[in-house]
């Protein structure tokens, strides 16, 4: 590893840890230590706001990772688990779960498993099509235009649930959209996190296999890479930890394009495992930092994101059409 690299991961690391600092002291009301280490009469709002940043780290861990093993599988820099319809499509397989099981009498566990499977499975069958739809295409650029589309068919599909929904399930919709990451229980994040750590051990299998990808399909062939299981497992990594967010979360958008835009920026895109690490450490900065605003502004978590990613997108448009 080089000097830099090391540099960039130590600056990463500090600034992770002060905001994380600041985001434990954020809110209505000033904790001390004693407050996070014992049972005090705080204690209750302490374990709230370790639970909103276990939970900020893991999505800023696992969002930015899904939108750069699917920009270095797709070879585009706006290929995104948003921008390719998988965001969209799992905020309607949870909306299909939410108003359609309010009736339903489960056990917290089995509530919060079949939330996150239903987010899953439901970016897992986008991820199919969207691989089989990709080889059709002789341009990429109309693969955008497809996840545009499927976008929108799914806004359309949930406006069309929360018109006929009753009054608590559309609040609840309603809530889980606006992305509170204060109202995530500890159970969730139990979940969350076994989710998160089986899609990081499909994307570390995927690195290698991508590193030959990159360089072309047939020198790929050439190096023994077996494109179908590295199709195979871009489709598991990605669909799991962006959609598994989104379970938990609500829509966190754009922050899978961005953060990986902004670590191509800072350090050679040539480097896959250090472009990976680096995804993380600056995707959980941001996610930590919007956290604090959120809790600061009052505004939701996909607000400030949307508002954050839309001109950097755009940007990153102009860029391109000047080449």
């Amino acid at each position: 590893m080089s000097n830099k690299f090391k540099t960039l991961c130590f600056v990463l690391l500090v600034a992770i840890i002060s905001a994380v600092m600041i985001n434990l002291n954020t809110g209505f009301l000033d904790l001390n230590i004693q407050d996070f280490l014992s049972k005090s009469i705080n204690n209750q709002i302490a374990e709230i706001r370790i639970n909103r940043v276990l939970v900020m780290l893991l999505a800023g861990i696992s969002i930015p990772t899904s939108g750069f093993l699917m920009q270095e599988y797709f070879q585009n820099p706006l290929a995104g688990p948003d921008i390719l319809g998988i965001t969209s499509v799992a905020s309607l397989s949870v909306a299909f779960y939410i108003f359609f099981s309010q009736h339903l009498i489960l056990p917290e566990f089995l509530q919060n498993s079949f939330l996150s499977l239903s987010s899953v499975a439901g970016s897992v069958m986008l991820m199919l099509v969207l691989l089989s739809v990709s080889n059709k295409f002789q341009d990429q650029s109309y693969l955008i235009i497809f996840g545009f589309l499927i976008s929108a068919l799914a806004g359309a599909i949930v406006s069309l649930l929360q018109f006929y929904a009753e009054n608590q399930s559309l609040k609840n919709y309603i809530l889980w959209s606006f992305g509170a990451n204060n109202m995530v229980s500890g159970n969730q994040i139990g979940i969350l996190s076994v989710l998160v750590l089986f899609g990081l051990v499909m994307s570390f299998k995927s690195i290698k296999p991508l590193i030959g990808n990159s360089l072309g399909t047939s020198y790929a062939q050439s190096l023994g890479v077996n494109l179908q299981r590295l199709k195979l497992l871009i489709i598991v990594a990605s669909s799991i930890l962006s959609a598994s967010i989104t379970a938990f979360l609500g829509p966190i958008l754009f922050i899978g394009i961005i953060v990986p835009h902004f670590c191509r920026l800072i350090y050679n895109p040539a480097k896959l495992w250090q472009q990976w690490i680096l995804n993380m450490f600056l995707g959980m900065l941001i996610m930590i930092s919007f956290s604090i605003i959120a809790e600061k502004t009052q505004i939701p978590l996909n607000v400030i994101s949307s508002v954050f990613g839309i001109p950097v997108i755009l940007v990153m448009l102009l860029k391109q059409n000047k080449v």
